[in-house]
Order: structure tokens, then C-alpha cells, then sequence
């Protein structure tokens, strides 16, 4: 199990590296020149030759990638065109927001997805009904899934908020910085359940398609699983269908339906970003739209590098859990 996670780590280290090669590239690239970016049109040619030295541009292309790898060591992602602000200094203000709905997006969206294996599996009266609502929702992009929920649950039943955090003030500001855990570790449950409504539909709008390939595969697996010697020779015993799957086939079927959410994060971290918009969600998403029409690179470089380094940390973390749930896997 050591080997197997130094491996993955040592895999995700490789690929991170890979792509801040890549950003870095992308940057060097842009047409736009950084210096006068940050100086303005107007600047002189010695403004500008100082703050090109100043940055480090006049050096050789492997010096000036060093530096950088050493910059992001230390969490320094450049500074901001549009904020004049250190981008990790940004990031800071709305990572939590954006890791807040992506935790909570993917939390609901594996309770789909069992909910979806389980009752057909175990062949749940109304199970069909579940079926239809999540294959319907899968169906539709996320934004339109969106907007469709809006004009359900907020504008005609009032049921949910369309946008925002909360509606309560005076919220905590620490320590997390995801306001439902701040909410519950300040003694704020009416906040915190506030918290938790806005959170629904943007969850939601983002869950429902992931939730449908894992439970989709997670079925599959569970299926053929009850089919198994083992699993009948459970029965045999006496065991009802519910104890056999919840002791026997579960842990055996689960492996494939996590390899499904390692492939499925991707696109729900690029539903986060467009769902943030319709939603007004004050998260990365939010940072990134307000970056691009300015074509401040530096920000959406350390957007991307910020999204990728936890895209790979997730998907290492789902290679491991695999070696939990199933001990074959070695290598």
C-alpha cells in the first residue's frame, strides 16, 4: 500500500509539473505584454525596462521558468493586471465559496448516485421515478439545468434562493471559510441551514449529470456482483438482499464506479465555474469571468494551475481509495 501511494503521489507530482509547464508556455506566448499591462500605455521605455528587470522578463526563458516553479513552491501565482492584488491573495478571497459548492456538489452527487444503484438494485417500489427525474436531469447541460431549476423551485414555488451565499447577516468569517462549518462551529444554525439552501440548487444544476454515469456504473457493477458464487452462497445462508449487498457485494462493486468519479470531477469542476455565473455564487468562477474580458492572464493561469492541482490530488486520492476497497490492486 506504501509503494502504491508513492507511486500516485510521485505521478501527480509529474503531471503538476507538466502543467505549470504548460501555463508558463501559454504565458509566454500571449501577446499581451505583461509590463505594460501593469504600467499602462502611457509608461516610458525606462519604466519599462526597470519594472522588465524588475520582473525578471530580460532573463533567458529556463531562468525565468525556474523562477517561477519557485514562485508557485511558495504560493506565489504572479500579481493580478486587473486587481493589482498577489493572485494567491485573490484566490484566497474566493477559493473557499467555489470549494464550498464543489465539496458539497460532489457529496450530493455520489448520495445520488447510490441512491440510483441501490433502488435498482434492490428493485425499490417507485424506483423508475428516481431513474427518470436523474436521466431527464442528466440529459440538459448544466446551465440549462440551471436556469430550469430557478424558474422551478425559486421563481414559481419559492421554495429555494437563486443566488448568493445567505441571505442572513453577520456571518462568521472563519475559521474555514466555508460558511456552513463556520455557521456550525459559531453556534449559528439559522445560518447555517441558510447556507445550506443556497447551496442546493447550484449543487444540484452541477451533481445530477456526474451522479447518473457513477450511479449508472455503480449499478452495473452491483448487479453482476449479486450474481456472484459468493453472493448466493450469502443467500444461502440466510442472509436478506440488503445484507448481502451491504456486506459482501458493495465493497467488491465499488472500485469501477470510483474510477468513474475520478473521470467525472473534471466536469464537475468546469460545471462549478459556469453554474457560479447563473447562480451570482462568489467563487472562482465569479474571479475567472471578471479576468478574461480584461485579459489579465496571470489570473487565469492561476486559476487553471489551482483547478488542476486538485483535479490531480482528487483523482490520486480515488486511486487510493481503490486499493482500500479492493486490496488486489498493487501497482
Amino acid at each position: 500500500m506504501i509503494q502504491l501511494i508513492a507511486k500516485r503521489v510521485g505521478s501527480a507530482a509529474v503531471i503538476v509539473l507538466v502543467l505549470a509547464a504548460v501555463v508558463f508556455g501559454l504565458q509566454q506566448l500571449s501577446p499581451l505584454d505583461p509590463v505594460h499591462a501593469m504600467l499602462g500605455p502611457g509608461a516610458s521605455q525606462a519604466a519599462v525596462a526597470q519594472q522588465r528587470h524588475k520582473l525578471g522578463l530580460d532573463q533567458p526563458f529556463t531562468t525565468q521558468f525556474l523562477h517561477y516553479l519557485g514562485g508557485l513552491a511558495h504560493g506565489d501565482l504572479g500579481m493580478s493586471y486587473r486587481t493589482r492584488r498577489p493572485i494567491s491573495e485573490d484566490l484566497a478571497t474566493f477559493v473557499p465559496a467555489t470549494a464550498e459548492l464543489a465539496l458539497f456538489a460532489i457529496g450530493l452527487a455520489l448520495l445520488l448516485a447510490v441512491v440510483l444503484a441501490v433502488s435498482s438494485s434492490l428493485r425499490w417500489p417507485g424506483a423508475w421515478l428516481i431513474r427518470l427525474f436523474l436521466m431527464a436531469g442528466a440529459s440538459a447541460p448544466a446551465f440549462l439545468l440551471a436556469i430550469a431549476m430557478i424558474l422551478l423551485f425559486y421563481q414559481r414555488l419559492g421554495w429555494l434562493p437563486a443566488s448568493g451565499r445567505a441571505d442572513v447577516a453577520g456571518g462568521p468569517d472563519g475559521p474555514t471559510g466555508l460558511l456552513v462549518l463556520d455557521s456550525l462551529f459559531a453556534g449559528r444554525l439559522d445560518l447555517a441551514w441558510d447556507a445550506v439552501l443556497h447551496l442546493l440548487l447550484p449543487a444540484l444544476a452541477i451533481a445530477v449529470g456526474p451522479a447518473v454515469s457513477i450511479g449508472r456504473v455503480l449499478r452495473s457493477s452491483l448487479l453482476g456482483e449479486e450474481a456472484s458464487d459468493y453472493a448466493r452462497t450469502a443467500r444461502a445462508k440466510g442472509l436478506t438482499e440488503p445484507a448481502v449487498l451491504g456486506r459482501h457485494v458493495l465493497r467488491n462493486a465499488i472500485g469501477p464506479a470510483l474510477s468513474m468519479t475520478g473521470l467525472q470531477i473534471g466536469l464537475m469542476f468546469s460545471g462549478v465555474l459556469v453554474v457560479e455565473q447563473i447562480f451570482g455564487w462568489p467563487g472562482v468562477g465569479q474571479y475567472t469571468a471578471q479576468s478574461i474580458p480584461v485579459a489579465d492572464f496571470p489570473a487565469i493561469a492561476g486559476v487553471t494551475l489551482l483547478l488542476g492541482v486538485g483535479y490531480v490530488a482528487l483523482n490520486t486520492l480515488v486511486d487510493i481509495l481503490q486499493a482500500v476497497a479492493d486490496p488486489r490492486i498493487n501497482v
